[in-house]
Parts: structure tokens; C-alpha cells; sequence
């Protein structure tokens, strides 16, 4: 027994290099760099201890970023859990079509970010958009919807929400299908209507699911990036950055490889811990329905 786990533990070999290689690597280099002042190509650095960490703190339009990132994280996992829920209650049921619906529904989640972004900009764009074009057809007046903060950061929500919602839908009704009827029809006949089977029945034992599709879409929303290049480019004036593509801003256009290697670090641990907080949540909830 005791050569077989010896054998068994040889095949985590090429995992644990892959893990090293692409993320402890590239993390342990950003936390290096964050303590540096550089421009990203320079053969000398500035050392400089956490001044690029305080320096963050001061920075208006860091603060900007974080703030549309908790916006693009939570916001975009609210929508897509009530939506995906719901629509995964819908097509549970038998009628025709149903597998079509939930093919047309998971489609956008096999498309690129970037290129969902792109075809989604020429509905969102002010002259000739989509959106535009039918509210002029009812006689309301166009919306700049990419060129105003609040309106540009509602459209990369929508456009996130909209992309992924089709995942979480697939989850929830995984979830829903593994739900013993026996359950069902115990609660039926005690005289439980649809919203006490929902909410004292099928949503506690949905709890796996909901920890699976919240935590995924959670820590895709905090780094979105793709979506925010393609719509807008984090602009009007920098208001619709998310950390991500803050990151790129500061260390391409403004050639601040140190700074942007401390925001990194930055957005690294705050999703970590953010992540692990969900899942202990999640596990505790997990741990109350099974007794």
C-alpha cells in the first residue's frame, strides 16, 4: 500500500510545476518588482520599500478601479446567481424546445471576452447602436451609454452578466436535477406550496451549487479585463478601469512596471481573501444543512 502512494504521488509532479511556473513564479516577481520604482524595460531599478503601496492609496484613480471592481465582482454575481436561479427553475421543467433554450442561453459563455465585448459595443454605441436605434423607434432620446461613468460601468455589468449568466443556469440545474424527488413529494403531500418547497427545500439543498457558482462568478468579475478593453477602455477619463485593466494602464501607457506590479499584488490578495471568506461562508452553510 505504502509503494502505491509513493507511485500515486509522482503524477502531482507535472501540476505542481505547471502551479510553480504560472502563478508562484509570476507572484513571487510582482511582490519583487512592487518594492522598486521602474519603467518596465530600464536595466536599473529604483528601490524604493512600499512606497509604491502608499502611493496606490493616494491615488484617486486606483481607488476609482477598486471601487468598479467590487462593483464589477458583486454586482455582476448578484444578477447572475437570481437570474441563472431562475432560469434553471424554468428549464427543469419538460416542455419543447427547453434544450434549445439552455443551448442559446450557456452559447455566449464559449465566446471570448474580447469578442463578446466588440459585438456587444455596436449595441451599446451612441450613433448607430443597437440600444439607440429602438428607443429612438419609441421616440426617447439616445443615451451616451459608453461615454458616462455610471451608464459605461452598467453596460460592462450587463454585457458580464450576460456572457456568464448561461454557466451559472447550468450549475443550479445540476444542482436542481441531484435534489431527491423524495424530498419533493414528502413536502407535497404535507400540503408545502411551490414558494415553501423553493424556499425550506430546494434552495437549502441547492447551498453546493450556490457556493460553486457564486465563487466562480465572484473572482471572474473582480478580474474582468477583456469586457472593459473592448467597451470602453476603461475611459470616460479612466472611470470605468477595473484593477485589471488599471494594471495595464499603469504599466504600458504610463511605463510604471513597479507600480502596477504593487496593484497586482494588491488585487492577488484581496481576491484570495475575499474568495476564502465565500467559501467558508459556503462551508458553513453546507455544514448546517446536512445536519
Amino acid at each position: 500500500m505504502e509503494k502505491r502512494y509513493k507511485k500515486l504521488n509522482i503524477y502531482y509532479v507535472p501540476a505542481v510545476l505547471i502551479i510553480l511556473l504560472f502563478v508562484a513564479y509570476p507572484l513571487a516577481n510582482a511582490i519583487y518588482l512592487s518594492f522598486f520604482n521602474w519603467n518596465g524595460y530600464s536595466q536599473s531599478k529604483e528601490f524604493i520599500g512600499i512606497g509604491n503601496y502608499i502611493s496606490m492609496f493616494q491615488d484617486k484613480n486606483f481607488l476609482i478601479s477598486l471601487r468598479n471592481t467590487l462593483l464589477y465582482g458583486f454586482g455582476s454575481t448578484l444578477f447572475q446567481q437570481i437570474i441563472g436561479l431562475a432560469m434553471a427553475l424554468f428549464l427543469n421543467s419538460k416542455f419543447k424546445g427547453r434544450k434549445i433554450i439552455r443551448t442559446v442561453i450557456y452559447m455566449p459563455a464559449m465566446v471570448s471576452g474580447l469578442v463578446m465585448g466588440y459585438i456587444m459595443y455596436f449595441f451599446f454605441q451612441t450613433n448607430g447602436g443597437v440600444i439607440n436605434d429602438i428607443l429612438n423607434f419609441f421616440g426617447v432620446d439616445k443615451v451616451n451609454w459608453l461615454g458616462q461613468a455610471n451608464t459605461a460601468i452598467f453596460s460592462i455589468i450587463f454585457v458580464n452578466v450576460w456572457q456568464f449568466v448561461g454557466i451559472s443556469m447550468v450549475i443550479y440545474l445540476a444542482g436542481i436535477q441531484g435534489i431527491s424527488q423524495s424530498y419533493i413529494e414528502a413536502a407535497t403531500i404535507d400540503g408545502a406550496n411551490s414558494w415553501q418547497l423553493f424556499r425550506h427545500i430546494i434552495l437549502p439543498l441547492l447551498v453546493p451549487a450556490l457556493s460553486s457558482s457564486v465563487t466562480f462568478n465572484l473572482i471572474g468579475g473582480l478580474k474582468l479585463y477583456d469586457v472593459i478593453i473592448a467597451l470602453t477602455d476603461g475611459g470616460p477619463a479612466k472611470k470605468s478601469n477595473s484593477l485589471a485593466t488599471y494594471i495595464a494602464n499603469r504599466y504600458f501607457d504610463a511605463e510604471r512596471a513597479g507600480y502596477a506590479a504593487a496593484v497586482g499584488v494588491f488585487s492577488f490578495v484581496m481576491i484570495m481573501v475575499i474568495a476564502m471568506i465565500v467559501n467558508a461562508y459556503f462551508r458553513k452553510k453546507e455544514r448546517e444543512v446536512e445536519i
